[in-house]
């Protein structure tokens, strides 16, 4: 296990930390014990990584450095996007560490292997940067909460813009795991449920940095839309040979199904103009972003994307939710976090379903071509707002049966 930081965090705010909390002696081993675990250096970590931790650090500041009396601890590690590394931190953080809630938890075979020793050891566990809508259906946990997106979130967004504009045949180049696979099968199902058809799939070893046979094949079943059902380099891989071969000059379109604003950054705007992607986040939406990304900046270097953004929601609303609660007994935060309003920067119109599916609004957005954009990140069209009612499945279509 690779623990790549430990600090006590202190913020301005101590006097909202207190919420209704009564005493310090109400908190197990008294502290308050957060762990960040993800992507810290491969292929997920610019969009996740050092970023999560910062947004988890962010939270806390804001809160303040006491919450129902006692003071608020992070501790972050590299899962290496590898789920028995991954179980085996998360192990000793509940046994040995204490750690009272999880966070983070990119790539979806972490997050499952996680969420579910969560279960099995009454933990709490807050996923922002995994996919794979499992999390909140076949594999749901009462201890488990998903909170910035889903991959039928994904398809809902960019899936169903990409047919309504004529993109009404798709084949897939899929990394197989299963986010991808989740991925895949939901935006196929939009696909067809607009009338288009999907002319073929291809899966690709995660990670990949040649895609050249995968695009061919691509290429060769004459589609109109090749969808890309990766994320992070893999994706930037593709898109980037894609241009090399030409194929988006001879009238075939990309679809990257999950793309961040980091994935732009490293593209650019040239190579990534005109691209459609969802997002629960982006910091130009209104002062309130633009304030709280230009914090992130000063201390990544980089704006925020929806996973980050979606770590300070996640911890924020956790330590709303211990105040509230006044303990960090795992059954009464759980408690707390479906009473206590969500509500932040991220989280729009909010909502926590009883399979623990953090709803909110998501955004179609379009990526500007190079003389549109006024500045550094100055990257997105939002183009369409969904609303969370109609970006995330219900709980009855979500599979879930271990409901709060």
């Amino acid at each position: 296990m690779t623990m790549i930081s430990r600090a006590t965090a202190v913020g301005a705010l101590a006097g909202l930390a207190l919420g209704t909390g009564v005493a310090g002696a109400e908190v197990s081993d008294g502290v308050v014990k957060i762990g960040v675990l993800t992507d810290m250096a491969a292929t997920y970590s610019d969009l996740s990584g050092r970023g999560s931790v910062i947004g988890a650090e962010m939270a806390v500041a804001d809160f303040g450095d006491m919450v129902a009396g006692a003071p608020i601890e992070i501790i972050s590690a590299d899962h290496q996007n590898k789920a028995d590394i991954a179980s085996a931190i998360a192990r000793e953080w509940m046994d040995v560490e204490k750690v009272d809630v999880i966070v983070g938890l990119v790539t979806s075979s972490v997050a499952l292997a996680v969420q579910g020793l969560g279960k099995e050891k009454n933990v709490i566990t807050i996923n922002s940067g995994a996919a794979s809508t499992r999390l909140t259906g076949s594999d749901c946990a009462r201890t488990g909460f998903h909170w910035a997106y889903d991959t039928y979130a994904m398809a809902a967004g960019t899936g169903r813009a990409v047919v309504q504009e004529g993109g009404d045949t798709w084949f897939f180049i899929t990394v197989d795991y299963a986010f991808g696979h989740s991925l895949q099968g939901d935006t196929a199902a939009v696909v067809e449920e607009e009338g288009g058809t999907v002319l073929g799939s291809i899966m690709h070893p995660f990670p990949s940095s040649d895609f050249s046979s995968y695009l061919l094949q691509a290429q060769a079943s004459g589609a109109k839309i090749i969808g890309l059902a990766n994320a992070g380099s893999d994706t930037q891989n593709a898109i980037r040979q894609a241009n090399e071969f030409g194929i988006t000059m001879a009238g075939q379109s990309l679809a990257g199904m999950l793309m961040f604003i980091t994935d732009i950054h490293s593209l650019g705007l040239a190579t990534a103009q005109g691209l459609y992607l969802t997002t629960g986040f982006y910091w130009d939406f209104d002062d309130e972003s633009r304030a709280f990304a230009a914090r992130f900046e000063a201390l990544k270097g980089a704006k925020p994307t929806m996973i980050q953004a979606g770590v300070y929601s996640s911890v924020s609303h956790y330590l709303k939710s211990v105040a509230h609660a006044g303990t960090d007994d795992t059954d009464a935060v759980i408690d707390a976090m479906y009473a206590v309003p969500v509500s932040d920067v991220f989280a729009r119109n909010a909502k926590i379903l009883p399979n623990g599916r953090m709803s909110h609004d998501m955004y179609l957005v379009q990526v500007k071509a190079p003389d549109e954009s006024e500045g550094p990140w100055d990257y997105f069209h939002v183009r369409r707002e969904i609303p969370g009612d109609d970006a995330f499945l219900t709980v009855e279509a979500s599979g879930c049966t271990d409901l709060r």
